[in-house]
């Protein structure tokens, strides 16, 4: 008997000891930025590592596109190729072919979210959680000079807004289907459009996230005013394009571009992690069931303002969780209640109930 009570204690301390590990090495978080496209004339002096390097440099600049705001881009795009090396954990090759005397590629690459984020601090830029989100979009055109207003088919920014999209892109843009309802409901608050809070269209598409477009157009200049509404607030925000003229598809899409960047900037803005606040974190869990450890793990794992965790303690009873979390207390609470764990807090060790 006491001879299995050893060897329980010595496979209990075992599998501790993997979890340790797997915790601060095996299971680093990452980004993981698939189907980079690259492709390159297949001459004397072909070099598939210049290939490979210039995959190595799209595909952080994709992961970067997704993570920070617009205006923080140019601090960062002379980054050296030896520094986006660093911070990748691996690539693969999906698949390459050469046509036409021309060599295509698709690759995989990984990237080791600490020391992204790292990077990201020292240039004091804060990144912001990559959470892909669906939007109710309508963009309502006012014709000033003609006292009228375009909303569906005849609206080209709603012909044209989702025709092409980035893959960076976190926003994911729901056209309101052509109603003849919603549109005698717009025009009969034309003249009040700016106060009226459009609930009678939103609320058909059961999202919690719209924006309400109100395009005014008066020559060559259009004036925007969006109505951002994030679950239960709303924003407002107004904007000015010069010389923009909607009978020129390149004026089109630069129009829709630049407003598509403007509301991925506010979604980010709204979910951003500020790196610089290092919240400790000491948390018991019950470890009479291997599988909740490995769950709470996992669940850490997929939370990006968790910076890092690891084992302080354990006992034949306990897991004792170190945590450094970039937020609040409550906002922790809050989001390890969406992941259905409740949490007392009643004294300095938290308990995992």
């Amino acid at each position: 008997m006491h001879y299995f009570k050893n060897l329980y204690i010595f496979f209990l301390t075992f599998a501790l000891f993997l979890s340790f590990f797997s915790t601060t090495n095996v299971k680093a978080k990452a980004f993981n930025v698939n189907d980079i496209e690259i492709s390159k004339p297949f001459k004397n002096n072909f070099n598939k590592n210049e290939v490979i390097n210039i995959g190595f440099r799209k595909a952080f600049f994709e992961l970067i596109n997704s993570l920070i705001k617009s205006s923080d881009i140019k601090k960062i795009d002379r980054i050296k190729l030896n520094e986006i090396k660093s911070m990748i954990n691996t690539f693969s090759i999906k698949e390459e072919k050469f046509i036409n005397q021309t060599y295509y590629v698709n690759m995989g690459v990984s990237f080791e979210k600490k020391k992204i984020f790292e990077y990201l601090e020292k240039k004091n830029i804060f990144p912001t959680q990559i959470i892909k989100e669906t939007f109710l979009y309508l963009p309502i055109i006012i014709e000033e000079d003609v006292n009228d207003i375009l909303i569906f088919s005849d609206n080209i920014i709603y012909k044209n807004w989702n025709k092409f999209n980035e893959k960076s892109q976190l926003i994911n843009y729901l056209l309101p289907t052509e109603d003849l309802e919603d549109i005698n409901l717009i025009k009969k608050n034309i003249k009040s459009l700016e106060s009226y809070d459009f609930k009678d269209i939103i609320e058909k598409y059961f999202l919690k996230n719209s924006i309400i477009s109100l395009i005014s157009k008066k020559d060559n200049e259009i004036k925007v005013l969006s109505k951002i509404n994030i679950q239960e607030s709303t924003v407002f925000r107004n904007d000015v394009f010069k010389k923009i003229n909607f009978n020129s598809d390149d004026d089109v899409n630069y129009f829709i571009n630049n407003l598509k960047t403007i509301y991925e900037d506010l979604w980010k803005q709204q979910n951003q992690i500020n790196t610089s606040i290092k919240l400790p974190l000491l948390i018991r869990v019950d470890n009479k069931n291997l599988n909740s450890s490995l769950k709470f793990e996992s669940s850490l794992d997929e939370i990006d303002l968790i910076s890092g965790y690891s084992i302080n303690k354990f006992d034949k009873n306990f897991i004792f969780y170190d945590v450094v979390f970039n937020g609040t207390p409550n906002n922790f609470i809050k989001i390890m209640t969406s992941k259905n764990y409740k949490i007392n807090t009643q004294k300095k060790i938290w308990i995992l109930e």
